[in-house]
């Protein structure tokens, strides 16, 4: 249960965005296995061509608008799963609204799989934020973080220097920072422990 604040008092709300991705990655599935088997099937009034990223905005607006303006729990459940199907829908046509007009495009796949990724990530980091935080600290303070800091520090700084391109480079560049971070934050705390035991 995730506690959320109402009316000065703490309660608890169920965990809806597990249930908002499952609602969108089946909806993104629905939506293009349908397009897949029946690609001439097109709404069109007076000559307009509605797409079904329409279907999928109004959803996610219902979605949306019932999750923030009543407070009960089986209807949060059904905001969160038409949030999560709108999102799936719209999902479904980001390569035919970035490229204004392809849809088959990749970077409908491209986008979905990083979308999902990340939101994936996010949930499991929210979930577990205080086990995550443990085990960082406990990383840190082991010897295995000055060994990764070397490694990670070495491996970026091998990239660096063979390539010119910016995108390896700057991502190199950030992971040497991370790398120097964790290394310092190593001897930080050796430091700590040696005058905590003086």
């Amino acid at each position: 249960m995730q506690p959320i604040f109402i009316g000065g008092r703490v309660k608890t709300k169920p965990h809806l965005s597990i249930l908002a991705l499952i609602s969108f990655i089946f909806a993104f599935a629905v939506a293009r296995t349908f397009t897949i088997l029946y690609p001439e099937t097109v709404l069109q009034i007076r000559g307009l061509h509605i797409h079904h990223f329409w279907y999928g905005l109004a959803t996610l607006a219902i979605g949306g608008w019932l999750g923030i303006s009543i407070e009960n729990e089986r209807l949060n459940r059904v905001a969160a799963i038409l949030f999560g199907a709108g999102g799936g829908i719209i999902g479904d046509e980001v390569g035919l609204l970035l490229t204004l007009g392809d849809y088959w495009t990749e970077i409908t796949y491209t986008f979905i799989i990083v979308f999902l990724a990340l939101v994936s990530i996010l949930i499991l980091v929210v979930k577990y934020a205080e086990l995550i935080s443990t085990e960082f600290t406990e990383f840190l303070h082991s010897h295995a973080s000055f060994y990764f800091g070397i490694l990670l520090l070495a491996v970026s700084i091998s990239f660096i220097s063979e390539t010119e391109n910016t995108v390896v480079i700057t991502a190199s560049s950030i992971s040497a920072v991370a790398a120097c971070v964790i290394i310092l934050a190593y001897f930080v705390q050796r430091m700590r422990m040696r005058q905590t035991r003086s």
